[in-house]
């Protein structure tokens, strides 16, 4: 947590200096209506052009037309639609995004000039030969994670942390083939995020919820009943989604290992251990990175992502291939296949350029900064938790805190912060929190910030169920249903014109 501005004392510098901390803003997003009360126009209802379309296409006549009408804007119209388009959305650069568990960071503008170098625009089916300074970074970056996990070797392949997951349970499959055991169970805390419960069914494995104890950690008499010769693995992320830190994990792991068994690190909580402690030090098997939550790379949106996984040194052999190794003759840097390879979960090495980002994090904040980073980010979340009125059942916490919106709706809550200008956390889960607010500030907020993400917190608490169950009032849109979006999405503004 820092100061605003190196201002004395945490004053802000400026005209609003005056203003008391505790006074929440209130913020109106950007709207553009027409008089048919739809939103900014798209590109091709402003104006197009007819392009005519030459002959001698190899396709059949009814497949092929003659002109095709496209939208023709000037520059200065399409600056001015996508900046409009920009303002009537919200993103970690409009202020405060306590997504809980999403560690939703500021993506700092370096790691793009670095991903934007011309030597980084390098066609991924080069001969390695010729590709010497790229496969070096690769090298460097698993290196750098192994060092960050306590893991003996990384894939970079994974193009996401959910790819990550499924990779590393594949590993642990063909692990345990290789030593012909056929273990048919994965143990997942009911706790746990959702994507461990489907990575582990998507690699046909039963998958075994494991009940809390009282205090929200793993509960060890529940876990030794669970575990038998049919336990592949034990996924856990540490700290857990509550934000506490598993003070067992070293039962923990002499429980699933004495059962043959294999303990696997889901890596969203990360952040809160970065240069402090290890994974592998406490005695897990395998892990994945979420390069987007703990090393500021873009986050959501459908991709491009990576998510890394690290092993042990018994689990190098089942990595995906290619992976990236030193030629201890040659010196140079090659990609060659592990000795019993699950094969190949991504093209090539992996999203490159996404890659780069992550290492040029890393390399320019070093031990020292990563180390800051994760105190930061648990310094920030301790502080907000202190400064807003509602009740937070389980803790002490580290880098996210759960608290429980009590009487009010969490749902209803969280459409409310978006009227102070304040990103809302993640509701509802997880479940053993009664309408959870899952709450995580992360390392880059000011306390100028949090004391105003505090503000708004407070607010919503104290207004009247009329006023929060109506929001949000100023935001571009309001309510969607949400569950009309997933089940039946209109992906083409086409679907929306039909009807």
């Amino acid at each position: 947590m820092s100061d605003d501005n190196g201002a004395a004392d945490g004053a802000p510098a400026g005209d609003d200096a005056d203003r008391p901390d505790d006074d929440p803003l209130t913020y109106d997003q950007a709207r553009w209506t027409a008089d048919d009360d739809r939103y900014e126009p798209l590109l091709s209802e402003k104006r197009t052009s007819e392009v005519e379309i030459g002959d001698g296409a190899p396709l059949p006549d009814d497949l092929t037309r003659d002109s095709l009408a496209l939208p023709d804007p000037s520059e200065p119209e399409l600056a001015r639609h996508y900046t409009r388009l920009s303002e009537m959305n919200y993103g970690v650069e409009n202020g405060p995004f306590p997504l809980g568990s999403c560690t939703m960071k500021y993506n700092p503008k370096f790691t793009e000039d670095v991903a934007a170098l011309p030597s980084a625009a390098v066609h991924p089916d080069r001969h390695p030969d010729s590709a010497q300074g790229t496969l070096a970074l690769l090298a460097r970056l698993q290196d750098y994670l192994g060092r960050i996990g306590g893991m003996d070797a990384v894939t970079l392949q994974p193009p996401a942390g959910a790819a990550g997951e499924f990779t590393g349970i594949l590993i642990a499959e063909a692990y345990h083939e290789a030593n012909g055991e056929d273990r048919s169970e994965v143990i997942v805390p009911d706790s746990a995020h959702g994507t461990n419960f489907a990575s582990a069914a998507l690699a046909g494995f039963d998958v075994l919820e494991l009940p809390s104890a009282e205090d929200g950690r793993v509960d060890l008499d529940a876990l030794e009943a669970a575990v038998g010769d049919d336990t592949a693995a034990l996924m856990l992320t540490n700290p857990n989604t509550l934000g506490l830190f598993e003070r067992d994990i070293e039962a923990i792991a002499d429980i699933v290992h004495d059962a043959g068994g294999l303990l696997y690190y889901d890596g969203a909580n990360l952040n809160a251990l970065l240069g402090r402690a290890r994974p592998g030090d406490m005695g897990f098997d395998v892990m994945h990175y979420n390069v987007h939550k703990t090393f500021a790379t873009p986050h959501g949106g459908g991709g491009p992502g990576a998510g890394p996984v690290g092993v042990t040194a018994e689990l190098e052999p089942f990595l995906p291939t290619p992976h990236v190794r030193r030629d201890g003759g040659s010196g140079q840097y090659e990609l060659a296949e592990p000795e019993q390879s699950v094969g190949k979960v991504h093209g090539f090495a992996g999203n490159w350029l996404v890659l780069v980002k992550a290492f040029a994090y890393i390399a320019r904040l070093g031990d020292e900064g990563l180390a800051d980073a994760s105190a930061k980010a648990v310094l920030n979340a301790n502080y907000l938790a202190e400064q807003i009125e509602y009740e937070i059942p389980f803790g002490p916490f580290h880098h996210e805190f759960v608290a429980s919106a009590g009487e009010q709706d969490a749902a209803d809550v969280a459409k409310r912060m978006l009227d102070y200008g304040v990103h809302p956390p993640t509701t509802k889960w997880p479940e053993i929190v009664s309408e959870a607010l899952m709450t995580e500030p992360t390392e880059i907020e000011t306390r100028r910030t949090l004391d105003q993400l505090a503000a708004a917190f407070d607010a919503v608490a104290d207004e009247d169920d009329a006023t929060v169950e109506a929001a949000p009032e100023r935001t571009s849109a309001r309510r969607i249903d949400q569950v009309a979006a997933a089940r039946s999405p209109r992906l083409s503004w086409q679907a929306l014109d039909d009807e």
